[in-house]
């Protein structure tokens, strides 16, 4: 399975692993699965931190390239066809973060590991939780 993880999974993954869905928790761990973290992620760790509504997220920012390889995951290229689809998605969801991860999961066939109930209801992104 090729998966996409949401920003929420990959910040639990490496700092709250119990917060995590059994079925999330063991497919992220699964060898022969593919793992895939968007350089959205990273970019939506750092907004939110800097906004003060991720005070702890020093450590987690700064270490990110460690982190994704700890979960055995790969840095997903943003291209400019994830660009292009995220902004034609026909969806009302506004957020910007969002919006891309979905798009990047569309583009490239990954199922979207997720517990946000609107990403999940988005129907033509496959999800997990």
């Amino acid at each position: 399975m090729r998966l996409l993880l949401d920003t929420h999974v990959f910040l639990w993954a490496v700092a709250e692993p119990k917060r995590l869905s059994s079925k999330a928790r063991s497919s992220i761990g699964k060898l022969e699965n593919q793992v895939y973290v968007s350089p959205v992620t990273a970019y939506e760790l750092s907004y939110k931190h800097h906004l003060g509504r991720l005070p702890y997220a020093a450590a987690l920012i700064t270490s990110f390239g460690r982190q994704v390889a700890h979960l055995y995951a790969t840095e997903l290229a943003v291209t400019s066809p994830h660009t292009l689809a995220a902004g034609q998605l026909d969806w009302e969801h506004k957020d910007p973060f969002d919006r891309m991860l979905a798009a990047q999961a569309m583009v490239e066939g990954l199922t979207l590991v997720t517990a946000d109930e609107d990403l999940q209801a988005f129907g033509p992104v496959a999800t997990l939780w």
